[in-house]
């Protein structure tokens, strides 16, 4: 039997942080990523979609988002789908999922009750859908009792953690990091942990299939699973599915001539408008200097890629006399050049705001220049 696992989709995810046209392409592309994942299936020969929890971010996801979610999965008819409620989506009564039960195409099923299902001819699933966004029982204990037909492929869904990464213990919708040994299991798919992990041969974690933050481990990824029988290990295959790469990169300038190295490295040959990129730049640039790498950076690389999040709080700016010389040679804006520089210097938080605002200065200086303001 030959399926994909995959999790945590959380539709709906508002990516507050990003400006609202990097928001609507980053919500839209986990969309997009159903439709991946069913062209995926149809390639790989892979009859059914295994979803472990987080389907969508919250409980009320939102009609258009809802609406998508199933008419894109709908479309895939020739594709069926099993959809697990997480920690993000929790299937409380009268909520969103009785509405998607009751809602659902054919080839849809939401696994609501913690039952054995049957797939295939020899194939069921054990899923471990949560009612609640915390619990303190494993989802999953029922797996070791439950009996299926001799011979039979034991599939496990669930969602949650193996490890408790918390200082208190004590951590919600804790999963036994054995359980597909305990069980008999000939797979356990797994959600939760937004990067791809294999626990064991037999228990892995897909990660979601579209990255949603910067840091993470490997996303962006489906696992294909090929099960020969029931005692065997599967064969896991990732496949790749997301459409953005998310870059954190630290980057050191000792000249301006530094940036452009590192812009042309930047993302490793993945197309600019996929790239979402956290950049931190430090260094010691003069004051023009630094004024232009900041250009470069965002009136330039933050119009190219999908989305920058730039902090340029360690590229110092250190005045040179030509800098000061740019600034109304003998006016009064010089002399305020020249109190902002004497307190810049200090170094404290009423020094950082100087150096904002010596180069706040400059570059308005120049534009007036420019412009013959």
């Amino acid at each position: 039997m030959k399926f994909l696992h995959t999790s945590d989709w959380q539709l709906g995810k508002p990516f507050g942080r990003a400006p609202d046209e990097a928001r609507a392409a980053l919500l839209e592309a986990r969309l997009d990523a159903i439709d991946a994942l069913a062209a995926a299936a149809r390639r790989e020969g892979a009859g059914w979609v295994l979803v472990a929890g987080d389907v969508f971010d919250s409980p009320e996801p939102g009609d258009r988002v809802y609406r998508q979610a199933l008419t894109r999965m709908k479309s895939a008819d020739d594709v069926r789908w099993a959809l697990l409620p997480g920690n993000h989506d929790p299937a409380r009564a009268d909520g969103l999922w009785s509405r998607l039960a009751g809602e659902a195409p054919a080839n849809v099923i939401a696994c609501l009750e913690p039952e054995a299902m049957q797939l295939d001819e020899g194939a069921w699933l054990l899923p471990a859908p949560l009612q609640y966004k915390r619990t303190f029982d494993d989802p999953t204990t029922w797996f070791d009792t439950v009996s299926t037909p001799a011979g039979a492929l034991r599939i496990g869904l669930a969602h949650g953690p193996v490890t408790d990464f918390s200082s208190g213990g004590g951590a919600a919708n804790l999963l036994a990091p054995d359980r597909a040994k305990r069980a008999g299991l000939t797979y356990l798919a797994l959600g939760d942990w937004h990067g791809r992990r294999a626990i064991d041969a037999f228990t892995h974690y897909s990660g979601t299939p579209e990255p949603d933050d910067f840091g993470r481990e490997v996303t962006g990824v489906a696992l294909l699973v090929e099960a020969r029988n029931a005692v065997a290990a599967p064969s896991v295959t990732e496949l790749p599915i997301g459409r953005y790469t998310w870059l954190v990169e630290d980057w050191m300038l000792n000249e301006v001539e530094d940036v452009d190295a590192q812009l042309a490295s930047l993302g490793g040959g993945v197309e600019r408008r996929h790239l979402v990129a956290r950049l931190k730049i430090a260094g010691l640039l003069t004051l023009a200097g630094r004024v232009a790498v900041r250009d470069r950076l965002e009136n330039g690389l933050a119009h190219e890629i999908r989305w920058l999040d730039l902090n340029l709080a360690d590229l110092y700016a250190r005045p040179t006399a030509h800098d000061l010389a740019d600034i109304d040679a003998n006016g009064v804006l010089r002399e305020a050049a020249e109190r902002l520089q004497s307190m810049a210097a200090e170094g404290d938080a009423q020094g950082r705001r100087a150096a904002a605002a010596l180069e706040r200065l400059y570059i308005e200086h120049q534009r007036a220049q420019r412009t013959g303001a």
